[in-house]
């Protein structure tokens, strides 16, 4: 399937989606939406896919919604607000469930739903001309792309209101500092090292990767011993897994563990002397 809205490649078992809707700063209209569920699905489903980028074309990560495209609609506004947060928030619900890592590149403005994508995803490397600002409210519009659900987590609750109500806008210093990126890199680094910290990723164990994900957004919202219950059921199939046999195996072994491929095989672990 070719795509209008982006750019889509997998290459040493690494996706990268590019955000291409530069005339635009890559907005988000439907087009987007349904492009971006599809391919998302697309990553989740492929055995080829062990680590995931999300960057974005010219120099905007994303302002977020396209307003000039909502402003179209008219009296059918509401119902095609629905429509592109179904899509949207379906590919934000599968990018954090997923096996393998996914790696936002933010290489300029993230606002609005381009921070909300950006802050939902597992690593967030940012250039130093990168910005970030919610947006939302300066708009008279509320929250949506889960960041009412991570921000918080994040940041902590009143540093979540101030940044939602005042839409500041942070340097990616200052968003690296609240913990909202994992690295800042210089301008012209912003893809290899992305590409670098993906190309590391891919080579773990993507069956183990997933499941520690899921544990720890499941977390938040269990009591201590239903969690520990979680880990100890999480772990006991892991350790039965092939991912976990070769991992072991590997480290009785002193050498260096190849989980590409182990998914589904079933390693025998040496013993120990």
């Amino acid at each position: 399937m070719s795509y209008t809205t982006l750019d889509f490649d997998v290459k040493d078992n690494v996706a990268t989606i590019k955000l291409h809707r530069p005339e635009v700063s890559n907005a988000m209209n439907l087009d987007l939406a349904k492009d971006l569920m599809d391919v998302v699905l697309k990553c989740d489903d492929s055995p080829e896919v062990r680590a995931v980028i999300i960057t974005g074309t010219d120099r905007s990560f994303s302002v977020g919604g396209d307003l000039g495209s909502f402003a179209e609609q008219g009296t059918c506004l509401s119902h095609h607000l629905k429509e592109v947060t179904t899509y949207l928030h379906s590919a934000i619900s599968r990018l954090t469930r997923m096996d393998a890592p996914v790696i936002a590149a933010v290489n300029g403005i993230a606002a609005g739903g381009g921070m909300s994508l950006a802050i939902a995803s597992d690593l967030v490397i940012a250039s130093e001309s990168a910005r970030f600002t919610m947006a939302y409210t300066k708009a008279g519009l509320t929250p949506d792309m889960s960041s009412s659900y991570f921000l918080s987590r994040i940041v902590g609750l009143k540093r979540a209101l101030e940044l939602t109500l005042t839409n500041r806008v942070l340097s990616a210093q200052e968003a690296y500092e609240l913990g909202i990126v994992t690295q800042v890199v210089p301008d012209d680094q912003l893809l290899s090292q992305a590409n670098a910290l993906a190309a590391q990723l891919s080579n773990g164990a993507k069956t183990a990767i997933g499941a520690a994900k899921r544990l720890l957004h499941s977390g938040w919202n269990q009591t201590l011993e239903t969690q520990m219950e979680n880990e100890a059921q999480t772990i006991t199939k892991m350790v039965q897994s092939g991912e976990g046999m070769e991992g072991i195996s590997a480290f009785l072994e002193k050498r260096a563990p190849n989980f590409k491929d182990r998914h589904h095989q079933q390693t025998q672990i040496p013993q120990s002397k």
